[in-house]
C-alpha cells in the first residue's frame, strides 16, 4: 500500500503508450507491425517493473529539508531554502513541489533539476507576503525518477511548518544600518539646516569660520588665548509616539498591501531610528476605542515590545473616533511629545469633522498628520486624454487630487505639521520629517 501511494506515472510513460497505440493502429494496414507492437508492449511492461525496482529498492533514496526564517518580513521578499541529497547510484531527476501557504494563492509552484549521488544540492526561492499573521507551509514533495523516466517515486518532508509574518523587519534593519553609520541621506533622508540651537550642551571646541558667534565661550577663550565656542546637540530622551488609525479608511489597498501595513512598517522603522538617536518611543492604535497603548521608553529592547504589539494590530470596519484619541492622550501622555498620526482623509468634510480634536492635540504636543496620496489618481491626471470619457475621468481625478492638497493647506493654516506622501515612500518621508523637527528644535 505504501508503494502504491508513493508511485506516480512519469509523463514520458504516456509518450511510450502513444507510440505503441500508433503502431497498433498502423498494424491494420501493415500486418508486420502487429507482432512488433506486442513486443513493444512487453518491453514497456518490463521497463515499468525494472524502474519500480530501481526507485524502490533503495529505502531512503532522497533526503530533503526546508529551511525557513524564524520570522518573515511583511511586504518584503523572503528567502526559503531547500536542501536535498540523492542516494541513488544514478543521476536522479527531481521534480520539487513545495506546498506554499494559502495566503499566497499559488498552486503551480514547481522546480525541476537533477541530482548526482551523495551531492548536497541547494535550491532557493522568494516569497512576498502582504498580510501579517501565521503562514503554514505544507509538505515538501520531491518526485524522483531514474534515467528510464517511466515512473516517479514521491518523497515527503517537513509537513506543516508554521512561520509568523511580522511587520517589515528587513526594512527596519535597512534603516537601522544607515542610522548607525549616519548614512540616512543615501535613501533621500536629508539634513535640515538648524534654526538656532537646542539646549543640550555637548562640548567646547575651537572656533572655525562659520560658527555662530553667539555661542562663544569667553571663559574658555580667556584660558586658551584663542576663540572657543560651545557646541550643542539635539535634545535626547524626548517622547515620540506613533499614533495609528486602525479604522476602515486604512483598509484601502495599494500594491497588494493595506495602508495600515504601510503605516505599521513605517512606525517600526521610524521607532528604531528614534531609539538609536536616544529618544523615547511609544505606540498608540485607535479606532472606536484605544486598542493599543505602549508608553514611550528609551531602551533598545523596547523595540521587541513594539514589534509584538504591531504584529497583532488589524483594521476595524468602523470610522475612527478622534475624540477618544484626544481624551486618551490628554490623560496618558502628560509630557510634550511628538505625535506622528498615521491616518487618511479622502474628503475635506471628513477632515473638518476631526479638526477640533487635531487642534486640541497640537496645543500641547507637536502633531504631524500623515495621510496618503492616491498615486493612481496622480497617474490618471498625468495621462493624455483621447476622448470625452477620458476628459471626464481626468477632471474627477484632478478634483480629488486637488482636495488632498487643500486638506494639507488647511492643517498648515492652523500650525499643524503635515505629510502627504505616496504609500511606497512613507517610511523615508516619515523619518525625514522626524529629522527635520529635531533639527529645527520644534519639540
Amino acid at each position: 500500500m505504501r508503494l502504491l501511494k508513493a508511485l506516480y506515472i512519469h509523463t514520458t510513460f504516456f509518450w511510450y503508450l502513444a507510440v505503441l497505440c500508433a503502431v497498433f493502429i498502423l498494424s491494420f494496414w501493415i500486418k508486420g507491425l502487429y507482432p512488433m507492437a506486442w513486443v513493444g508492449t512487453l518491453l514497456l511492461a518490463a521497463l515499468f517493473l525494472f524502474d519500480v525496482y530501481l526507485l524502490f529498492a533503495t529505502g531512503k533514496g532522497v533526503e530533503a529539508d526546508r529551511s525557513l526564517p524564524r520570522k518573515m518580513s511583511n511586504s518584503d521578499p523572503n528567502t526559503v531554502h531547500l536542501y536535498f541529497t540523492s542516494s541513488y547510484p544514478f543521476s536522479t531527476g527531481m521534480h520539487i513541489i513545495d506546498e506554499l501557504p494559502a495566503q499566497f494563492q499559488k498552486r503551480d509552484f514547481g522546480h525541476k533539476t537533477k541530482a548526482a549521488k551523495g551531492v548536497r544540492n541547494h535550491f532557493q526561492y522568494m516569497v512576498r507576503p502582504v498580510d501579517r499573521g501565521e503562514y503554514t507551509f505544507g509538505n515538501l514533495n520531491i518526485y524522483a525518477s531514474s534515467p528510464l523516466r517511466v515512473i516517479k517515486r514521491r518523497f515527503t518532508f517537513n509537513q506543516d511548518q508554521m512561520v509568523p509574518v511580522y511587520p517589515s523587519i528587513i526594512q527596519m534593519q535597512q534603516y537601522d544600518f544607515l542610522a548607525i553609520h549616519n548614512r540616512l541621506s543615501d535613501l533621500g533622508l536629508k539634513k535640515i539646516r538648524r534654526i538656532g540651537h537646542t539646549q543640550e550642551f555637548e562640548q567646547i571646541k575651537d572656533y572655525i569660520p562659520g560658527d555662530d558667534v553667539r555661542t562663544l565661550n569667553w571663559k574658555a577663550t580667556a584660558k586658551r588665548n584663542q576663540l572657543m565656542v560651545n557646541q550643542y546637540q539635539d535634545e535626547k530622551s524626548q517622547p515620540v509616539y506613533s499614533v495609528i488609525d486602525v479604522g476602515r479608511v486604512m483598509k484601502m489597498p495599494f500594491d497588494g498591501l493595506k495602508l495600515l501595513d504601510y503605516a505599521i512598517n513605517s512606525a517600526l522603522a521610524f521607532s528604531n531610528v528614534a531609539l538609536k538617536r536616544n529618544d523615547r518611543t511609544g505606540l498608540i492604535a485607535f479606532s472606536k476605542s484605544i486598542s493599543t497603548h505602549v508608553p514611550a521608553v528609551q531602551k533598545i529592547t523596547h523595540l521587541n515590545t513594539l514589534l509584538e504589539k504591531l504584529y497583532n494590530i488589524d483594521t476595524a470596519f468602523t470610522d475612527a473616533d478622534f475624540g477618544i484619541l484626544y481624551g486618551h492622550v490628554k490623560r496618558k501622555v502628560t509630557h510634550r511629545s511628538l505625535l506622528l498620526l498615521y491616518t487618511n482623509f479622502e474628503h475635506m468634510s471628513a477632515l473638518k469633522r476631526q479638526l477640533p480634536y487635531l487642534l486640541g492635540l497640537s496645543k500641547k504636543h507637536v502633531l504631524v498628520v500623515i495621510f496618503f496620496e492616491n498615486t493612481e489618481l496622480v497617474q490618471l491626471v498625468s495621462n493624455p486624454v483621447e476622448g470625452l470619457q477620458d476628459i471626464y475621468h481626468k477632471t474627477i481625478a484632478e478634483k480629488f487630487s486637488l482636495e488632498k492638497k487643500l486638506m494639507q493647506k488647511e492643517l498648515q493654516k492652523y500650525g499643524i505639521q503635515t505629510l502627504l506622501t505616496p504609500p511606497d515612500k512613507l517610511t523615508v518621508n516619515t523619518i525625514n520629517k522626524y529629522l527635520e523637527i529635531k533639527a529645527r528644535a520644534l519639540l
